[in-house]
């Protein structure tokens, strides 16, 4: 009931009731959601995950997300520095419209 944000973690080692049960307390008070789980189960949780305000797949999003909402500090690229962005991936639209 203190708390500004609540991470909930699903998962096969994790009690689902528990969890959801604690998500569906926290939306209730009005509580910020991060939910953390694989994405084997994403489709069992869309209802959770659309009342969330981020659903993360490992811990290390989860921290990447406090650090940037506390601090402001946006995370390094997961593909380190060969990082490009897909618009210069892709190609500026569609050749096709």
């Amino acid at each position: 009931e203190e708390s500004d944000i609540v991470v909930v973690r699903f998962g096969e080692k994790y009690r689902q009731w528990n969890a959801a049960f604690d998500a569906g307390y926290a939306a209730a008070l009005g509580k910020s959601i991060i939910t953390l789980h694989p994405p084997s189960i994403s489709h069992m949780l869309k209802e959770v995950n659309a009342n969330a305000s981020v659903v993360c797949e490992d811990t290390e999003q989860v921290v990447d997300t406090l650090a940037y909402v506390i601090r402001g500090e946006l995370p390094k690229p997961r593909d380190g520095d060969e990082f490009i962005p897909i618009a210069d991936r892709l190609g500026a639209g569609n050749p096709n419209p």
